[in-house]
């Protein structure tokens, strides 16, 4: 079956297959029943007052010494382990460490009688590391290992510490009345001098920050000097920019204009065309179709008055001709018919029948009928 144990603790495992015995710190262990035996060992850390009563020092001097150790047993370490084992296996923790503190107690001891009662008194570390490394020494072959020791007390029956503190009282108060006036003095002279260095660092801070300032100011100075440079530039740069700009502007809008005349101009000879061409289409063609027709009917008058006239002239020489057998013709006789008026009464019909002949004597005459006439002047108007 198996077995555990804590980490304070340690088992030992002997008896059939375990030999030499197993030993397991702070773990578990197979144990088989009847055939194998466990056993526990404590771990634990054991706190002893070691107290030495009137030692005699080298001097002679008795005193009694109380030191406090830490001890425990090593389970890390497989040697130191088998070695407490081998020694504590089976006892309780007050018997080892009745042990441990009896070795502790006579190391302690004869450390004590090689050493003066001074010694121990001022050098209390001198004496905890003596009684230390003896003891490790010694307990590290139990299995044992010393985890600290510390003096405690050191005290005498015979008033030899109190005397030996009267004189280093005496001492004492002594150095200090002493150390008290070099103090003072030192304070004064040190006073005085941190009062003159105070000065003086107040002056060189003074002065440092004056000269600070000043070197503030001039880079300031600068600073703003570049700055207002800087900001000219920009502002002359801004404002060749502008100019720059107004001209593009003035340009563009120049350029604006002349194209805006290119077109108004073209928009008026555009213009011009269309009321030359309105005026062509109403009024000038209009005017010269007027004026060809007037002219035609100028002419055609023109015309018109000179038939009329060749046809008066040629109806005259026509009428000359029809007339000028009459002329010789001192009377006319009337020769009324079966029918008809009588005597003058006949004579309107008489020229009416003349006149209606006419026409078709002129058109025998000339080969141009007075119909033919009429039509030429039409077309002539037309």
């Amino acid at each position: 079956m198996f077995f555990t144990c804590g980490p304070n603790e340690a088992m030992v495992v002997s008896g059939f297959c375990r030999s030499p015995p197993v030993m397991v710190a702070g773990g578990r262990v197979l144990v088989v029943p009847c055939l194998q035996q466990i056993q526990r060992i404590s771990l634990n850390t054991l706190t002893l007052n070691v107290r030495s009563e009137k030692v005699y020092t080298r001097h002679g001097v008795p005193i009694s010494v109380t030191g406090i150790a830490q001890v425990k047993i090593q389970g890390q370490n497989k040697e130191m382990l088998a070695a407490a084992c081998q020694m504590f296996l089976g006892k309780s923790e007050s018997e080892i460490a009745q042990i441990a503190l009896e070795t502790l107690e006579g190391h302690q001891r004869a450390i004590m009688a090689h050493m003066t009662v001074e010694e121990i008194y001022k050098d209390r570390q001198k004496f905890s590391e003596q009684v230390f490394n003896v003891a490790s020494s010694d307990l590290v072959n139990m299995g044992i290992s010393v985890v600290s020791y510390t003096l405690k007390d050191i005290h005498d029956d015979q008033d030899y510490l109190h005397s030996l503190g009267k004189g280093r009282t005496a001492q004492v108060q002594r150095d200090a009345r002493v150390g008290e006036a070099e103090a003072k003095r030192d304070a004064g002279i040190r006073e005085a001098r941190a009062r003159q260095e105070q000065v003086s660092a107040q002056l060189l801070s003074e002065t440092a920050m004056a000269q600070a300032q000043r070197d503030f100011q001039v880079q300031q100075a600068l600073c703003d000097a570049a700055v207002n440079a800087r900001k000219a530039q920009a502002d002359l740069a801004y404002q060749l920019q502008v100019a720059r700009t107004k001209q593009q502007i003035e340009e563009q809008r120049a350029q604006v204009l002349v194209v805006e005349r290119a077109q108004q101009a073209q928009l008026q000879e555009h213009e011009i065309g269309r009321r030359e061409r309105e005026l062509e289409a109403t009024v000038r063609k209009p005017a010269e179709a007027e004026r060809y027709r007037l002219e035609r009917l100028a002419e055609a008058e023109r015309l018109q008055v000179m038939m009329q006239a060749e046809a008066e002239a040629e109806a005259m020489r026509v009428a000359e001709a029809v007339a000028q057998p009459l002329l010789g013709t001192r009377r006319v006789t009337l020769v009324a018919g079966s029918s008809g008026d009588i005597g003058v009464a006949r004579l309107p019909g008489e020229i009416l029948d003349v006149v209606t002949r006419l026409p078709a004597a002129v058109e025998a005459l000339t080969g141009v009928s007075v119909t033919q006439a009429a039509q030429k002047k039409s077309d002539c108007v037309a």
